[in-house]
């Protein structure tokens, strides 16, 4: 919009009828004494607005809040913010212009009730209005950031919830994404987790293949592995450590690569099994990377082999190194001696039990439930629960006589498609029959004509 144009609050555009540039010029340093200066400034700036000078009555709004600051009168500040905004038929860039120059207040304020107090003036000032919405963004963060120290946390959570910044069209992605981010922090930090899934959906992950987005990218995948940490959803944690380990920040250190590749491995391998795993496994184990951490490599790479495994083996194998590691190769968190790594640990003790029993199912028909449990290093009673268990998922075929202490692993045919396979082994025999039948015809022949 052109200089000699504004629009006024009430969203009327008009021209200006005169310039007051020069007035203003002349008046504004005779100004010295505050309540006289401020009295004259406003009967200006009554002018220049009337007149729609829009230039002018920016820079004499401006110029009445720094001389509000600058004599440190912070009830005048604050009177005049407030006036100065809701005077009839104000123009929009003007009161842009103010709270623009009064956000600069806002830092360099150091007493806390007058900083909070010009904050929630200039909130009060900016609510409902489009054309500030990023000044009042920007000072409801601020305000959360104080909460937050104060020991208010779920105050500041609360306040920062308020803003929609994914609809502001004005602000920049780049800072739409922290102010989610910083949203989704909050969240956590009462752990309001639900709340956390719904926020982070408003980020689009396409955004962080742009430039200088690496640090953006970082903290949301730590923030989305705490949600799943707390959901249990092993999987997603594990595609959130990939896109980690994919960042090139990461990749250029290989003590941090390694780390993000460990936990990879390892929630991978923790994830229940199903196509959508057994898929990543795959895709994991190709990785030339791996050759650098061995020992997890080699862990990975019993999960794969059709062969059953001893938990007790896997543990003098691997324990030491998933749990205390090395001085070439630290440790993960994901084993660490707390609640959650006590769980972790005994949730790979039912994956090592779950991937024995989907092996049995692959090479036996029928097994006895005692010859189950041997092989399982487990009771009969454990056994038959990790075996419901993966027949209600789904991810075996098998049926228990319990009378005769039977499991049957073959999957019964349906009727159509056991004709289909008898029709079409009859149809191959009939072919080869006649097959047979013309080469001895054409045997015959050739010996006749001998």
């Amino acid at each position: 919009m052109s200089d000699d144009r504004s629009e006024r609050s009430d969203g009327k555009i008009v021209k200006m009828e005169i310039d007051y540039s020069a007035t203003v010029d002349q008046r504004l340093p005779e100004y010295e004494r505050l309540s006289h200066a401020v009295e004259s400034l406003l009967s200006l700036e009554k002018q220049t607005r009337t007149a729609s000078d829009m230039v002018s009555t920016s820079r004499i709004l401006v110029a009445i809040v720094q001389m509000c600051y600058e004599a440190k009168d912070w009830d005048a500040l604050n009177e005049n913010i407030m006036l100065l905004s809701k005077r009839r038929s104000q123009l929009k860039q003007a009161v842009a212009k103010m709270v623009q120059e009064c956000y600069k207040y806002v830092d360099a304020v150091t007493d806390l009730p007058v900083k909070l107090r010009l904050i929630d003036t200039l909130r009060t000032v900016t609510a409902g209005k489009i054309y500030v919405e990023i000044e009042r963004a920007r000072l409801t963060k601020t305000l959360a950031n104080i909460k937050e120290q104060s020991g208010e946390v779920k105050e500041a959570a609360s306040i920062l919830q308020e803003l929609q910044v994914e609809t502001y069209g004005s602000m920049e992605k780049k800072e739409k994404v922290e102010f989610i981010l910083e949203q989704m922090r909050l969240c956590i930090a009462v752990k309001d987790y639900i709340r956390t899934q719904i926020i982070s959906k408003k980020i689009n992950t396409k955004f962080f293949q742009e430039e200088g987005t690496e640090e953006s990218k970082l903290k949301y995948y730590n923030l989305m592995i705490q949600v799943d940490q707390h959901e249990g959803s092993y999987l997603s944690i594990c595609k959130h450590y990939r896109a980690i380990y994919d960042t090139p920040c990461i990749l250029e250190d290989s003590s941090k690569w390694q780390q993000a590749l460990k936990s990879v491995v390892l929630y991978v391998v923790l994830s229940p099994y199903d196509n959508e795993q057994s898929d990543l496994v795959h895709r994991i184990s190709a990785d030339k990377k791996l050759e650098e951490i061995p020992k997890y490599k080699d862990l990975l790479k019993q999960f794969t082999t059709m062969e059953l495994m001893r938990w007790s083996s896997l543990v003098e194998d691997y324990g030491k190194e998933l749990r205390e590691g090395s001085a070439e190769s630290p440790a993960t968190d994901v084993f660490t001696c707390t609640e959650e790594g006590e769980k972790r640990w005994k949730d790979l003790k039912n994956r090592v039990v779950e991937h024995n029993i989907r092996i049995m199912a692959k090479y036996y028909t029928r097994i006895t439930m005692k010859r189950m449990a041997g092989l399982l290093d487990l009771s009969i009673d454990e056994s038959e629960e990790f075996l419901s268990n993966l027949v209600v998922n789904k991810t075996i075929y098998a049926k228990v006589d319990r009378l005769a202490g039977i499991i049957n692993f073959q999957r019964p045919k349906d009727p159509n498609d056991l004709l289909n396979d008898w029709s079409h082994k009859l149809n191959s025999l009939m072919s080869l029959v006649n097959k047979t039948t013309h080469l001895i015809a054409k045997e015959e022949m050739i010996h006749n004509l001998q």
